[in-house]
């Protein structure tokens, strides 16, 4: 029984640090249900295989916490590239025909994309349709989910606005190498809700733990 239980274990605890950015061992016990000195082992091992790291932080008069987080090695155990092979082609496109020739490619492809997903998603409203969004992007490897923002004083419309979280990109190594095709995915999902406007909140290759988009529709604004 513990055998198999580890395995899963782990990866919950890999999924909860992507997801989190960063955690201490208690957190991780509470969200998982699971006894503290249990996750402890469990995050012993995972550092052992390099794919957590941690950092100490004093919180008080008392003993330094560990914040744990995922390393580069962590991120790599999900779906989060088209392998090496696929920048190597662009690599290998741009010594050929040039950057702005690849760019243009790019382009054109993303284009496509969005023309296959606005065909996917269909009619509906705006909740609908980022909702079928994301389990076609979690079908190409993304770990995406979606809320509602609620209305509220700043925010008075009858439409709530939406948030779109991505927390791993399926194609970091192309967007660390060629880093245009994350504006190529903004304006692709500002295509695929042509009645909304589509504005990026957080981005992974600026750093931050995920990729975020605010979606509202233009009767908003």
């Amino acid at each position: 029984m513990t055998t198999t239980h580890q395995p899963s274990t782990k990866q919950d605890i890999l999924q909860y640090l992507l997801k989190q950015d960063q955690t201490t061992a208690q957190d991780l016990a509470d969200a998982l249900e699971i006894s503290p000195q249990a996750i402890r082992r469990h995050l012993k091992d995972l550092e052992a295989e390099g794919l957590i790291e941690y950092k100490s932080v004093q919180v008080g008069m008392g003993r330094p916490q560990h914040v744990y987080h995922l390393s580069r090695k962590g991120r790599d155990r999900f779906p989060n590239r088209y392998d090496e092979f696929a920048v190597s082609l662009l690599d290998t496109l741009t010594e050929t025909v040039g950057h702005d020739q690849v760019s243009s490619i790019l382009r054109k492809q993303w284009e496509r994309k969005g023309k296959e997903y606005r065909d996917k998603v269909g009619m509906g409203s705006v909740q609908e349709r980022v909702a079928k969004l994301v389990e076609i992007r979690k079908s190409e490897g993304y770990m995406a989910e979606w809320h509602v923002l609620e209305p509220n004083k700043l925010n008075n419309s009858a439409e709530p606005q939406v948030i779109l979280t991505e927390h791993n990109c399926a194609i970091s190594n192309v967007a660390e190498s060629f880093p245009s095709v994350c504006g190529h995915e903004l304006e692709m999902f500002a295509a695929v809700l042509p009645d909304c406007t589509v504005e990026r909140t957080h981005w992974l290759n600026q750093g931050e733990h995920q990729c975020g988009y605010l979606i509202k529709s233009r009767s908003q604004e």
